[in-house]
């Protein structure tokens, strides 16, 4: 026995077994086992199974797909045979994969089934024997049972050695090292304290890295800013010394935030981005370089973006505005220049963001349009520019939520199909340009949304299955990548709201759990980010409601718990951020629907008020928002459902219907009908209620709140049985359909 192997009798430390639907995990551990390197005060040590090693390598982690095959194969039963070790990834998928099971036996039957362990990433072990949780099951049946002497499984138990990588158990990282200290034959506190060490050593040096690196960076600015008022040879000397403090800064808003993130050190990242801020702040905007110009509005815009994510919206908003000033001065001096143009347009465009977040619809309209006439401009010096064209769909997009959130829906509308246009023209270009082709997948969303409000509620379906086949698609392109995982579940999500909406129950809830899904997955991944957080939260309440609405309402109790401590953790982070304000009260006022449903009338009476005190505020500065008059009048019809005085009730209810009639023209979006039928029914108006219940009929509504309205005041309300034929046709649109800038809806021969 060497000292350079644990196991010199075998090619592989370990054989990785899992089921393809767990792959994500399998590539995670064969990076987290093959790239970590053993503390050396360890290296070298006689444990029970060897001298122990620097490196675990190599890892075996069969790759190939065996769904057809019918054994195992000559390549996997050789790897195992010359593998020291078994890992095997447990969740249901692996508990019922045919093959997980058939490589565990094997492994066991060469007689070592003391080197097997488990990693558990979801389920739970033995549940099988549990009554009701038997899906839940995440151990092979293999990893439960005793072989005898020939090799066959036996009714006896086994006791397979796991860790476990869920939340609020061992974690991934300790998990991580669970199993490294059983590979190893190490104890495992002593290996995690000497991790400890290590990690305090690396955040240490990394610390001090940071405090040098800003240091040196003060000291070369202020050489730079002194040297600058010094003669003519004194100034090409500031400039140098003034490139290499910027570049600097530069390292340390790049490589170093990086690294500063891997340590979770968000304390120092903080401090660095301050700094810079300081730096640049110290700065004269003229008598430098365009390049020392361009290199400052690139670090401000990402110091925004970062605190945009975050949700700092001030901070994010104070980077972003001196960004816009340098760009501007780029900009004015080259009109020509198209990059610089572009970056000009796209600060304002995040400007505008920060505002349209802050509930400034104004402010954010004004951004929106200046950044679309400086695209405009620069457009008309380059008409073929392609990633001009990019950037003006973008302004589009933009410019219609805020033309929709101001109830101008036919405006809105120009905006978004000049959108489609653009992204269709996009796609024609380069099919394989994945921002391009999720471009096209959001202007199909925007139309569907626009198709809802107006009623129709098929192209609605079409529009945002269109959205969700594209991006699909991508991800399965790019599993990697989360950005494109968090537009598929937020595709994933609407859809499932609307065929909810179609009375398709099933596969509402279905498509909102996989979303949430998704979500959790990534908030896993990136707990900081809080979009994801945001996401989970609203889906969570979003899936809750279905839940309640057919008969399961500890379920949805349990998901809307957990999606109010998201959204109040967010809004603590935040207070001013009116948009998640609004999501807090939607999700509150389930939880008043919840609490009604449950008995408690007087405590939904106080939940439900909460809510209404938030969206108060909130509507009467954005009066058009259809989301805010949704809500808003749903909270005042569930207070009339929870008021213990019928004349308070019904006064409730003629005030939301007032609120309802008082909607610019004609309005056909099948939510808000459903909320005017529900208020007249209960004030036994059903005469004025029937025409508006025949429209719904047509439309295809069969949202479970509305239905339960109707059952519970008696009115006939039948399958509309063409529209569902429609919807199912809609649902069997495949992907080649949907890559083109035509609507979904106008394929199937609609208009």
């Amino acid at each position: 026995m060497t000292q350079d192997s644990a196991s010199p009798a075998f090619r592989y430390y370990a054989f990785i077994s899992y089921s393809h639907q767990d792959r994500a995990w399998a590539d995670w551990l064969h990076k987290a086992l093959e790239t970590y390197a053993v503390p050396k005060r360890l290296v070298g040590q006689a444990t029970a199974v060897g001298i122990v090693p620097g490196r675990l390598t190599p890892i075996f982690r069969d790759r190939d797909e065996l769904a057809s095959a019918h054994d195992l194969g000559r390549k996997v039963n050789e790897a195992l045979a010359q593998s020291a070790n078994l890992i095997v990834i447990c969740s249901p998928q692996a508990a019922t994969s045919r093959w997980v099971n058939e490589e565990v036996l094997a492994f066991k039957r060469l007689g070592r089934s003391e080197n097997v362990f488990c990693l558990i990433v979801a389920g739970e072990p033995n549940a099988a024997a549990l009554p009701g949780r038997e899906a839940e099951e995440c151990l092979a049946p293999a990893l439960r049972q005793l072989l005898d002497a020939n090799g066959e499984p036996t009714a006896e138990p086994a006791e397979p050695i796991a860790a476990d990588a869920r939340p609020g158990k061992d974690g991934r990282n300790n998990a991580k090292l669970k199993l490294i200290a059983g590979l190893l034959g190490l104890d495992y506190d002593k290996l995690k304290q000497r991790e400890l060490r290590r990690h305090n050593r690396r955040m240490a040096a990394i610390t001090t890295l940071a405090l040098v690196v800003m240091a040196l960076t003060t000291t070369l600015a202020i050489a730079a800013l002194f040297a600058r008022h010094a003669a003519v040879v004194a100034r090409l000397d500031a400039e140098r010394r003034q490139k290499q403090a910027e570049d600097l800064v530069g390292f340390m808003l790049g490589d170093l935030n990086d690294k500063l993130a891997q340590v979770a050190r968000l304390d120092i990242i903080q401090s660095v981005d301050d700094k810079a801020m300081e730096y640049f702040a110290a700065l004269p905007t003229s008598d430098v370089t365009d390049e020392a110009l361009e290199q400052r509005a690139k670090a401000l815009e990402k110091i925004g973006t970062v605190r945009l994510d975050q949700g700092a919206l001030p901070a994010a908003l104070k980077s972003f505005r001196a960004s816009a000033q340098l760009s501007l001065q780029l900009a004015a001096a080259a009109p020509t220049d198209i990059a610089r143009q572009a970056a000009y347009a796209r600060t304002l465009s995040y400007i505008g963001m920060t505002e349209w977040t802050q509930g400034s619809l104004d402010a954010a309209q004004q951004y929106f349009e200046s950044a679309h006439k400086a695209l405009l401009l620069a457009q008309s010096h380059s008409i073929h520019d392609l990633s001009l064209k990019f950037e003006l769909q973008t302004t589009e997009n933009n410019i219609g939520h805020v033309l929709e959130a101001r109830g101008q829906s036919d405006a809105a509308a120009i905006a978004y199909q000049e959108k489609l246009k653009l992204s269709g023209e996009l796609v024609a270009a380069n099919p394989a340009n994945t921002k391009w082709m999720s471009a096209l997948g959001d202007a199909h969303n925007n139309l569907g949304k626009l198709a809802l409000q107006r009623g129709d509620l098929a192209e609605a379906a079409a529009e945002y299955h269109a959205d969700d086949i594209i991006e699909t698609r991508l991800s399965v392109r790019d599993p990697r990548n989360n950005s494109q995982r968090e537009n598929v579940l937020r595709v994933r999500a609407i859809l499932g709201r609307t065929l909810a909406m179609t009375g398709d129950i099933d596969n509402g809830m279905q498509d909102l759990q996989q979303a949430i899904d998704i979500a959790t997955q990534l908030v896993q991944i990136d707990p900081k980010q809080t979009s994801f957080q945001l996401k989970l939260a609203i889906y969570l309440s979003q899936l809750s409601r279905l839940k309640r609405l057919n008969g399961d309402l500890p379920a949805a109790q349990v998901m809307t718990d957990k999606s109010l401590n998201i959204l109040s953790k967010l809004i603590e982070l935040d207070p001013a951020n009116a948009s998640w304000k609004q999501y807090g009260a939607e999700v509150q006022i389930e939880q008043a629907a919840e609490s009604l449903a449950s008995g408690q009338a007087s405590r939904a009476r106080a939940q439900v008020q909460t809510a209404l005190d938030t969206l108060k505020p909130l509507f009467a500065k954005q009066p058009e928002d259809r989301s805010l008059l949704l809500d808003t009048v749903t909270a005042n019809l569930l207070l009339a459902d929870a008021s213990s005085d019928r004349q308070s009730a019904q006064r409730l209810r003629s005030d939301a219907l007032k609120v309802t009639q008082g909607v610019n023209g004609e309005d056909s979006d099948p939510r808000l009908l459903a909320l005017k039928v529900e208020a007249l029914l209960n004030l036994q108006k059903r005469s004025e209620a029937t025409p508006l219940i025949q429209r719904l009929w047509k439309a295809g509504y069969r949202d479970p709140a509305l239905l339960a309205v109707l059952q519970r005041t008696d009115v006939d309300y039948p399958v509309n049985a063409p529209f569902a034929n429609r919807i199912a046709q809609i649902m069997q649109v495949d992907a080649t359909q949907v890559a083109h800038p035509t609507p979904v809806a106008q394929t199937m021969g609609k208009r």
